[in-house]
């Protein structure tokens, strides 16, 4: 799908964009036009969309077989696989496009509440959402994994279900306005094997951390930053009269160590296209290739039910046509750059010393690129890109309404207080995308404003100078971020 059919103002004064579009060996620039009022976010893979094709379009410089392939990748992503194509036998998505619609974040149903303010992912079907389960030692579970999946194919039960109660708290700002923040408690039930080596799991033996799904914007980007730019910013990310210090994750993934840049922890240094289709909807392919379900004892006893005798459901081709599709999606561009206002709300952002960890401006490495099955993308080289993001690990507290943002959870050299900080570009389009502003790993931020005041540890500091503004400047910086 080509961004320019979907563009609507192009009569607006326009600047040049330069594009890249491949010749042989050379790659030509081309001339695009940028409509006034929006901003560059990612040289030339931005688009100017603001529709809820917004995240889902791809750069202009996908042409060609590419733009074949990332057909196909779309495809791929968005269509709903069966038991007879690879599905389950237990899962946590039908599809990638099953919790990320449209690219961004199917809305979170633990906002789906019963009457009593609880919610059941058994009560509601699918639940957009996954839940990750360990011992309080971090060991796994007997039968289980480190995802908990809460779907299943027919003839199989679900491993469990989540439960969620909502426990609120009012606070006050400075000047007198008021505001709400939501604290989840989880709890799983309808346990598919409810004892464990004859004993019962019991809760305080469990940790349990929900992620709602991220926003697919700037992958590709994301993947062609140059490593050490990000080392050096965690070696500069140290000020002491903020208390904040960053540090990178690092992860052993495909034989080496590499350093962590995708996830809510930076726990991967892919797209985990290959891990999605195993871990999320069960299909299994030439990386992972035993069932998720394998060992467990319903399988076994059930014997041909939930087991399709091993043969490989996603071929490296398609995964990598996905991967393709990721890569080259186009970031929307920064709107109301003109507005009095969002100039106001960035000054804001700058006061608030947001930007220590929301860095704006990275750079891709000259070589772009590569795919997991070798296809290299040198358009994403050499690019000047704003994703609002370190890519780093901060510390974000444990104290706000007795939990905080600590959910017990180690992801390679991440600690459970330990979150990558969230890149915040395109962020101001997921209501129209999506249709919700839930933000946060969990979705417990219901706004922009909310998921600022949920900022403890290294964002405590810029969390207080938020709340010392006055309402003006306050909601000034939140249309800034929303601009983005």
């Amino acid at each position: 799908m080509n961004n320019l059919s979907k563009l609507t103002f192009l009569l607006l004064p326009l600047l040049p964009l330069t594009a890249c579009e491949d010749k042989g060996d050379e790659l030509e620039v081309v001339e695009q036009p940028v409509p006034e009022g929006f901003a560059l976010s990612a040289g030339n893979s931005t688009v100017f969309l603001t529709s809820t094709y917004a995240y889902d379009a791809n750069s202009d410089w996908v042409r060609g077989e590419l733009a074949a392939r990332f057909r196909d990748g779309d495809g791929l992503y968005d269509d709903a696989l069966t038991s007879s194509s690879g599905l389950g036998p237990v899962y946590a998505g039908y599809a990638c496009g099953s919790c990320h619609r449209n690219a961004g974040r199917t809305t979170p149903s633990v906002w789906t509440k019963r009457a009593d303010g609880a919610y059941g992912s058994g009560d509601y079907g699918f639940s957009s959402m996954l839940i990750y389960i360990t011992r309080r030692n971090g060991a796994f579970f007997q039968n289980y994994g480190r995802v908990l999946h809460d779907q299943s194919i027919y003839g199989v039960r679900p491993e469990g279900k989540l439960k969620v109660d909502w426990r609120y708290e009012k606070g006050q700002f400075p000047d007198g306005e008021t505001y709400e923040l939501a604290a989840p408690t989880y709890t799983i039930t309808d346990w598919y094997m409810p004892g464990l080596d004859g004993r019962n799991i019991r809760p305080e033996e469990l940790f349990c951390t929900v992620r709602i799904p991220l926003r697919h914007v700037g992958l590709g980007q994301m993947m062609a930053l140059d490593p050490k730019e990000i080392e050096a910013l965690a070696r500069k990310s140290n000020y002491p009269e903020y208390g904040i210090s960053g540090r990178a994750n690092y992860i052993f993934e495909r034989g080496r160590m590499q350093l962590g840049l995708s996830g809510n922890k930076a726990q991967h240094a892919d797209l985990t296209v290959e891990l999605g289709f195993s871990s999320d909807m069960g299909a299994t392919n030439s990386r992972f290739p035993e069932e998720i379900s394998e060992g467990q004892r319903q399988i076994q006893e059930g014997g041909s039910m939930g087991l399709r005798y091993h043969k490989l459901d996603v071929s490296t081709r398609d995964m990598e046509d996905v991967d393709l599709y990721l890569h080259t999606l186009g970031v929307p561009a920064r709107r109301n750059v003109n507005d009095p206002e969002v100039k106001h709300g960035e000054r804001m952002f700058y006061q608030a010393k947001c930007h220590l960890c929301h860095v704006t401006t990275l750079r891709t490495r000259p070589r772009g690129a590569t795919l997991l099955n070798g296809t290299e993308l040198p358009w994403l080289g050499n690019q000047t890109v704003h994703p609002y993001s370190d890519y780093l690990l901060h510390d974000m507290g444990s104290e706000i309404m007795g939990v905080g943002l600590n959910d017990n959870y180690v992801s390679g050299l991440a600690r459970g207080n330990e979150w990558r900080t969230t890149p915040l570009w395109g962020i101001g389009l997921q209501q129209t995308v999506n249709g919700h502003t839930y933000f946060l790993h969990d979705g417990r931020a219901r706004n922009v404003k909310e998921a600022i005041l949920w900022h403890g540890g290294e964002g405590e500091a810029s969390k207080r100078l938020f709340m010392k503004m006055k309402k003006a400047d306050r909601e000034a910086l939140i249309k800034f971020v929303n601009s983005l």
